[in-house]
């Protein structure tokens, strides 16, 4: 009972004030699970498994469980199985965001809390993985990152479906009187079929193609589809790569650095991504003291091209991302825009893996860096007096006819109040007019929701108006579109610039001079601004995590964090040599 050796079962003991007792104990609570002495023995690589009955996108991780742990035996460890939070997006009331801290907080007490030398992390449900890489990277033990896949698409006649850009797609179509109740409800069984996240380029595949451009997941990895015999190979490969850092560690602060980061935005802005993935990076770049600034964002998105052409930007799926090359193919394209020294879980540079040979790519689907889809990137960052530090819009997804564009503002001033009167056929607004969602954002009461989606009202859709300027402190999902201006910070909640707007204002948006401005006098907004009083529920009424989460949560230009999850000690120096 004397081996210091701190590997195993004899990491981060239990204290009952005598060491060899607390190895003791816990080897003869570990026997009752029918280990042997000599499996005891073995370093331990634990999987982080966020399965759950309310995530359809996890049904097959049973499955993928299974293939990880052949690989972490076959890789020389012991793996051990356990549960953490799961995140299903549809099913969380009032938005999954809200709960994205929670999860990054389990995953990372139950990494630092329990016996392992290395950690797999499962998940693929949009904010899973954020949260998975969030907790990973303050733990900060080695970790690979397996995502979940993508659906592959059904059928509705001859048309393919893929959830959910078409989900929207069809429910515009119904809304404006262009399908019936019996074809919207024939169209709802056919539009996810199978296990995975959405089949477009949403905030699911975003994360997982920036997952795989960081570092944290096995190259080529990111697009598999769920049911592929290939993500089960992918997961066995996954597990033997866990288990092998044991030997030669390889932390998420290695991997995660400033110039890891910046391939990741390249990666966001080339495939026309989601718009959530900004706040994600954000904050998984902030638990190691990395900065993503919107301006800097700007920058590398005015010269990095459009090349993925998938929904909801182009006409494709993610699996026809999948044989076309996928985040690979990307990568090789951008290759003079992207820092090549990084490296991955493996311990490869990106600069070594892009020297081999890429196999078939498909330019139908990934474009060449040479004649791109969108000569810039697909996200762009707004400021004026009405985003002071920024706002976010998806051009590649967006109507360039109304990128230039002066319009009257209608005003919703919540959630409840955009539901109860955007179809009202008395509502005073017109296809030019610019839609305003407030208190919509991380602080209020719907813990910003992917509510920025503003539905076309009724009475504009049936007469054909598809699009029309769109502005919320909201988010949107990764799988619509339209010219919707996101994220507006501060907001509207702590008393924002968008918190003072009224119906009949003019808002002026220039995505050429990146900027959205309220046109109303000072002098008038600081009249409102002493009118105005938070509609938001006090701390002392709430409790629980509904209050921790009011109490902490970030703005969206810090992604949505909490600031104490932030690293705590580090200087500069110190940041700057984790970075490097």
């Amino acid at each position: 009972m004397t081996d210091r050796n701190e590997q195993g079962l004899a990491r981060g003991l239990t204290n009952y004030g005598d060491r060899d007792f607390s190895v003791y104990l816990r080897n003869s609570f570990a026997a009752s699970m029918g280990y042997s002495r000599d499996v005891l023995k073995k370093p331990i690589v634990g999987i982080a498994n966020s399965f759950s009955g309310f995530n359809n996108c996890h049904r097959h991780f049973p499955e993928l469980v299974e293939a990880v742990k052949r690989g972490v035996l076959l890789g020389g460890g012991l793996p051990i199985e356990f549960p953490t939070i799961s995140l299903g997006e549809v099913f969380l009331n009032p938005t999954s965001l809200k709960f994205r801290n929670l999860m990054s907080m389990d995953t990372e007490e139950m990494i630092r809390a329990q016996p392992m030398d290395a950690v797999v992390l499962i998940g693929g449900c949009d904010k899973t993985v954020p949260a998975q890489l969030m907790g990973a990277a303050s733990a900060d033990l080695p970790a690979v990152q397996l995502v979940a896949g993508p659906m592959m698409t059904s059928r509705y006649g001859e048309e393919r479906l893929g959830a959910c850009t078409d989900c929207r797609r069809f429910w515009g179509k119904y809304r404006a009187g262009e399908i019936t109740t019996d074809q919207i409800n024939d169209i709802e069984g056919r539009l996810a079929t199978t296990a995975g996240t959405c089949a477009v380029m949403g905030t699911a595949s975003t994360m997982a193609c920036i997952a795989e451009t960081l570092g944290m997941s096995l190259p080529g990895t990111a697009a598999i589809p769920a049911v592929h015999a290939d993500r089960l190979r992918a997961a066995e490969a996954s597990g033997m790569a866990a288990a092998r850092m044991i030997a030669n560690p390889i932390r998420p602060s290695q991997v995660i650095t400033e110039r890891s980061v910046e391939n990741a935005l390249r990666m966001l802005l080339a495939l026309g991504g989601s718009t959530n993935a900004i706040i994600h990076l954000t904050a998984v770049a902030g638990r190691l003291g990395i900065k993503v600034a919107l301006e800097r964002l700007n920058e590398l998105s005015d010269t990095t091209p459009v090349l993925v052409n998938l929904k909801p930007v182009g006409s494709h799926y993610m699996e026809d991302f999948f044989h076309a090359g996928g985040v690979g193919a990307v990568l090789r394209e951008l290759k003079p825009l992207l820092h090549l020294d990084t490296i991955d879980v493996t311990g490869e540079t990106l600069g070594d893996r892009l020297e081999k040979d890429p196999g078939y790519v498909d330019h139908r689907v990934i474009a060449k860096a040479s004649a791109p889809l969108e000569p810039q990137g697909g996200l762009v960052a707004l400021f004026g007096n009405l985003a002071p530090r920024g706002a976010i819009l998806k051009r590649s997804a967006a109507d360039k006819n109304l990128f230039e564009k002066e319009g009257r503002a209608v005003v919703f001033s919540s959630l409840e109040d955009l539901a109860t009167r955007v179809d009202d056929p008395d509502l005073d607004i017109a296809e030019d007019d610019f839609m305003v969602l407030q208190n919509a954002g991380p602080k209020s009461a719907s813990g910003m929701p992917e509510a920025g989606y503003l539905p076309i009202p009724k009475k504009l859709s049936t007469q054909g108006v598809k699009d029309m300027v769109r502005i919320s402190d909201a988010r949107m999902s990764g799988t619509a579109f339209g010219t919707i201006v996101l994220h507006v910070t501060p907001e509207a909640s702590v008393g924002g610039v968008l918190a003072l707007v009224r119906t009949g204002d003019r808002i002026r948006l220039s995505v050429a001079k990146k900027s959205i401005e309220l046109l109303v006098d000072e002098t008038e907004l600081e009249r409102r601004r002493a009118e105005w009083a938070p509609s938001v529920q006090p701390l002392e009424e709430r409790r629980g995590y509904d209050r921790l989460y009011a109490a902490e949560v970030t703005q969206a230009d810090e992604g949505c964090d909490f600031a104490f999850l932030q690293p705590v000690g580090k200087t500069d120096d110190d940041i700057e040599e984790s970075s490097r």
